[in-house]
């Protein structure tokens, strides 16, 4: 099936069923006829062939199934008709055809893609459970564990059971066994589009609501399993539904294209495969329509198409380094069109998908995109898992073509079973899973240790400690992003390295504005939790926070706000013994440096008799001896009491002022004055004046100020511009 075009093999339209999409006129490899659903009912209705004869209903099924894997053997899949026939005689669909065709079309849709003979033996059991007499015990006894898993992983909860919430409990079970075997979400896949194929029997307000949850679930699901062929077939099913008029205006658009006598497309593929025939290089180059809403993403995107905006041209060829070759000759020999390169056999996306992307402008002005790729990562770019086989076997020793295979649980759905554990009801996970499964891009970051997180476009330091730490990352106070420092709130790209700083408290506590960043479902469960369990700590937050946008500089009333080199406070020890050269004279240490020992120190003669006392890289040093001010010779005495100005800069969290003062008092440092700006960023800035019996106990209270969890550095105020 084509992942731009309209499937080849897809069944024409049933009575009243939406019409199927037209695609342009174009060269293409030769395709297996349609199958005529009457006439499958009809074969169905003969009943089973004798043992040890394929019933003609399947033969179709097995056809496909052999083009892909010619030893397989066939005695399940006869096994698996006999009992679904036998079990579903006398049902009917609501389109007239007798039941057990809906069976043989999800089975026959995945044969086509390639899935196994397990595979399509829980396909056509796919509905027994649930609608027959079967049970899965009997499934079990006749088929093994596996068949009988697939077939309970696709069976719906019964509304009699769980009322309004068997649709979302029946996806949460569907994903649970989807994340032990992705196999069950094939089925599933297969079987909605067969289902929409078929909708137009259906009431138009049913008909809507199913090809909402089609669009909201099911397609996002299928794009990250990389069933492009079921994602492109569905995307045109519920765009027919949900927005008929440009649907129709799509149709008429892709009619009126392929109407025409020249074809740039055509052209373009004609002339690379002349350059392909030139270099030696075997390929084959074919022309890839696109699908309805693909060709109306490009109308929106460009307004008015041109005959290159209906399709791409798609280069095979036998071997990875061949894609190379392949685009080195065509930038030779064509224009390309630099922009549009895109590398995804280097950097795979995270569904599988592999390709070369490209592009190349004609004389006229026209673009033709090109994308190329071997055999099989065209096969996997179509069927995504279901190409893979039974992805759960053991891998053979030497896998066809060198092709990367896929984990048994991808990140995004590793990350999805995590957080549905948490989701506090059905209506919860519902709303949860559609947003989701809305963020289309993932990304990969890496940790420090070399492993990575795979994490949802837009995530941010949040989403990375929850996916690496669980609800451990409550104790979270900050991160380092390539190695420089950076908030929470930091959004992620692509190959970003990031290591999260932990707390040691295990009483640590996440805050209420991790909310407003927290992009991913479990992130938001995570900390909404714990703020829902908590609620007088939650409270308490909110008070500091607004206490901390009020809080400029709340001083005792006796203590001046720094201001250059005013003098100490009346009763104040001297900030250290200096000694001036300057007899009777009365020293003072400049507020704006605060120099305290065993700092380098120069003074200046000031007005009454004084000396003030400022560090040498003080600004206001050049600045006095600029204005002509006498300078005199000071050095230190004996070490006694000091004053100094610190700053300590900090992230975010509950609790931290107390910690930190409390943290200070126990060094023996007086907090004279402080400042605390409002956060921003998550980052906050401290300014404490102190006084220490000791300038020697300075650098003891900063090292204990610096293992405060949530503060990242600590150092000496900097020479301030004023004073003098």
């Amino acid at each position: 099936m084509s992942a731009e075009a309209t499937n080849s093999v897809t069944p024409g339209p049933m009575p009243g069923a939406v019409s199927g999409p037209v695609t342009p006129t174009a060269p293409r490899r030769k395709a297996r006829p349609r199958i005529d659903l009457r006439r499958l009912g009809r074969a169905a209705l003969l009943g089973p062939a004798a043992r040890g004869r394929l019933p003609d209903a399947i033969s179709h099924v097995v056809e496909a199934h052999r083009a892909h894997h010619p030893d397989a053997d066939l005695e399940p899949l006869r096994h698996a008709y006999v009992l679904a026939e036998s079990s579903h005689r006398g049902q009917m669909r609501k389109s007239g055809e007798p039941y057990i065709t809906h069976p043989l079309a999800v089975t026959l849709i995945l044969a086509e893609l390639g899935a196994e003979t397990t595979t399509l033996t829980a396909s056509l059991l796919h509905d027994t459970v649930e609608d027959t007499d079967v049970t899965l015990d009997q499934v079990r006894d006749q088929f093994g564990e596996e068949v009988r898993y697939l077939v309970d992983g696709v069976t719906k909860l019964e509304k009699v059971d769980y009322g309004a919430a068997a649709e979302p409990e029946t996806f949460r079970k569907m994903l649970v066994a989807t994340g032990n075997d992705v196999r069950v979400m094939s089925i599933k896949l297969a079987d909605r589009l067969h289902n929409m194929r078929t909708l137009g029997v259906m009431r138009p307000e049913k008909q809507e609501r199913i090809a909402k949850v089609t669009r909201d679930v099911l397609i996002p699901l299928a794009e990250r399993l990389g069933v492009q062929a079921l994602k492109t077939e569905l995307e045109d099913l519920v765009f027919a539904i949900l927005h008929p008029e440009e649907y129709a205006h799509t149709r008429e658009l892709i009619v009126r294209n392929a109407a025409r006598t020249d074809d740039p497309l055509a052209e373009v593929a004609d002339e690379v495969r002349g350059v392909l025939r030139e270099s030696d290089i075997p390929a084959e180059v074919l022309i890839r329509p696109r699908h309805f809403v693909s060709v109306h993403r490009v109308s929106r995107k460009r307004g008015r198409l041109r005959g290159s905006d209906f399709g791409r041209v798609l280069v095979l060829v036998n071997e990875d380094a061949d894609c190379y070759g392949v685009l080195g000759e065509l930038h030779t020999c064509l224009k390309p069109v630099v922009s549009e390169f895109k590398d995804f056999i280097a950097v795979p996306k995270f569904n599988l998908y592999q390709s070369l992307h490209t592009a190349v402008a004609r004389e006229d002005g026209q673009v033709v995109e090109v994308l190329i790729r071997t055999h099989q990562m065209h096969k996997v770019a179509e069927a995504g898992v279901v190409a893979l086989g039974n992805p759960y076997a053991p891998a053979p020793d030497d896998p066809a073509d060198g092709e990367r295979v896929d984990p048994t649980r991808p990140g995004w759905l590793s990350r999805l079973l995590d957080w549905q554990e948490a989701a506090p009801d059905p209506d919860h996970f519902w709303s949860t899973l559609r947003e989701d499964l809305a963020q289309d891009r993932e990304i990969t970051v890496f940790r420090p240790d070399g492993g990575t997180l795979g994490l949802p476009e837009g995530a941010t330091c949040v989403d990375a400690a929850y996916a690496q730490y669980g609800e451990d990352a409550h104790a979270c106070i900050g991160a380092r992003v390539n190695g420089r420092l950076a908030t929470l709130s930091t959004v992620l790209t692509d190959g970003d390295t990031v290591q999260l700083l932990m707390g040691q408290d295990p009483a640590s506590e996440p805050s209420r504005e991790w909310l407003e960043h927290a992009h991913t479902p479990a992130a938001r469960i995570a900390i909404q939790r714990w703020l829902t369990a908590h609620p007088a700590q939650a409270e308490s937050q909110q008070s500091e926070a607004r206490i901390a946008e009020d809080r400029t500089a709340r001083r005792p009333a006796d203590v001046p706000v720094p201001d250059g080199t005013s003098e100490q406070p009346a009763g104040r020890p001297a900030t250290g013994h200096v000694l001036a050269d300057l007899p009777g004279a009365t020293v003072r240490l400049a507020r704006c440096c605060t120099p305290v020992p065993p700092d380098e120190i120069t003074g200046f003669a000031v007005r009454g008799g004084a000396v003030t006392v400022h560090r040498v890289e003080c600004a206001a040093v050049a600045r006095m001896k600029d204005g002509g001010r006498a300078e005199v010779g000071v050095r230190w005495g004996e070490t006694a009491e000091c004053r100094v100005t610190l700053v300590a800069e900090s992230f975010v969290r509950p609790h931290l002022l107390a910690d930190l003062t409390e943290a200070m008092a126990s060094e023996g440092a007086e907090i004279v004055s402080a400042t605390v700006e409002p956060p921003t960023q998550q980052q906050v800035r401290h300014t404490y004046t102190v006084q220490l019996p000791d300038a020697g106990h300075l650098p003891a209270l900063m090292r204990a100020m610096r293992n405060v969890a949530g503060v990242y550095d600590v150092s000496r105020a900097q020479p301030q511009p004023q004073g003098g």
